[in-house]
């Protein structure tokens, strides 16, 4: 590894900031020998911090109508081919009982933009979840709404918002979303969020359309400012009901690289090993878990819609994905040195 290109991952880890330009080479130069020497610090981070524990949230999908066209999504509403669903709040509150049984104490609600789950309904369900299981964690992730309903929300019970502000680069976001999509509105959702005082999870696709390493240094400078309390960053994957449908997927080893990058800037954060990580390789959640992710979010969701929230193609819906394979997961982290807690996992400041 060239010296220049270890002077900045050790200045990284000493100052958890570089520059834009320097963001950009360390990504546009890299080798193998730089990620290994990034997941061995951001590792060490992560141990300092949380030890050996990966934290799991139950993925519960409610609903995948959704209002928005966003280019590379199988639930866009112009794909016609989408069968669509809601979960009833009843569903919902036996799919928490159901994790709850298994070891679960954060419960995320995923749903498109579906405007059926108006703030009464979901703050109905979200009182619910904390009034059946006070000892447990409610993170919504349903897109973007006003700051009054999010308000609304947090004061239901809901404790954290996972929102991918998708690409920090104002032109790219353009590319990825319809016109009537904002991207100055998807960056004010996350300061109010911020503000309301949820715990707040931002994050990107790696290697979406039109991306560059100094698009992505974008990303990495946003998250060095906002100081996520988490980080959802997991490969670009085509779906065949999109306008991107033809372009290349994004790799696991460039979403590692990053996952490592970002641990180093913010050490505390919770990074998630996801989805589209093990779609894309099946070794993928250890590789992240190696790289320095610390939560699993297998899914929850009824196993009769799983197939059907799919916002890319060749999801994993079964096997290990599934939350009743609990033994398997466990054993795939133990793997890689880690271990399952029953927590809700909160992000811990450094000592």
């Amino acid at each position: 590894m060239e010296k220049a290109l270890q002077n900045l991952i050790e200045r990284l880890e000493r100052e958890r900031s570089l520059s834009e330009a320097e963001y950009a080479r360390l990504i546009a130069d890299r080798r193998p020998e730089a990620a290994s020497l990034l997941a061995e610090k951001a590792v060490a981070a992560r141990n300092r911090i949380y030890g050996s524990a990966v934290f799991i949230r139950g993925l519960i999908e409610i609903s995948n109508f959704c209002k928005n066209d966003c280019l590379y999504c199988g639930i866009r509403r112009s794909n016609r081919d989408c069968v669509r669903y809601r979960l009833t709040e009843e569903e919902i509150a036996a799919c928490a009982r159901e994790g709850y049984a298994l070891g679960f104490r954060t419960f995320v609600l995923q749903g498109g933009e579906d405007g059926y789950y108006t703030d009464e309904r979901l703050c109905s369900i979200v009182a619910r979840l904390k009034r059946e299981h006070p000892d447990c964690a409610v993170t919504l992730s349903m897109g973007e709404r006003e700051r009054d309903s999010y308000q609304r929300l947090f004061d239901a019970g809901a404790d954290r918002y996972l929102l991918r502000h998708e690409t920090a680069d104002r032109e790219h976001y353009s590319r990825l979303h319809p016109p009537e999509m904002s991207f100055d509105h998807r960056m004010a959702c996350l300061r109010d969020l911020r503000e309301i005082g949820y715990q707040v999870g931002c994050g990107f696709m790696v290697g979406s359309p039109y991306q560059t390493p100094e698009t992505l240094a974008k990303d990495l400078k946003f998250i060095e400012r906002f100081k996520p309390d988490m980080c959802g960053i997991g490969p670009f994957v085509p779906h065949h009901g999109t306008p991107f449908k033809d372009m290349p997927a994004g790799t696991a080893e460039l979403t590692c690289y990053l996952l490592s990058i970002i641990r180093l800037i913010h050490p505390p954060v919770l990074l998630p090993a996801t989805t589209a990580l093990g779609t894309v390789d099946p070794a993928g959640r250890e590789k992240g878990i190696s790289a320095g992710a610390n939560v699993v979010m297998p899914n929850l969701s009824p196993v009769a819609v799983r197939k059907q929230y799919e916002l890319y193609d060749n999801k994993l819906c079964t096997g290990e994905e599934s939350a009743q394979c609990r033994d398997c997961l466990d054993a795939r982290v133990r793997s890689v040195g880690c271990t399952l807690v029953i927590a809700r996992g909160d992000i811990k400041q450094e000592l």
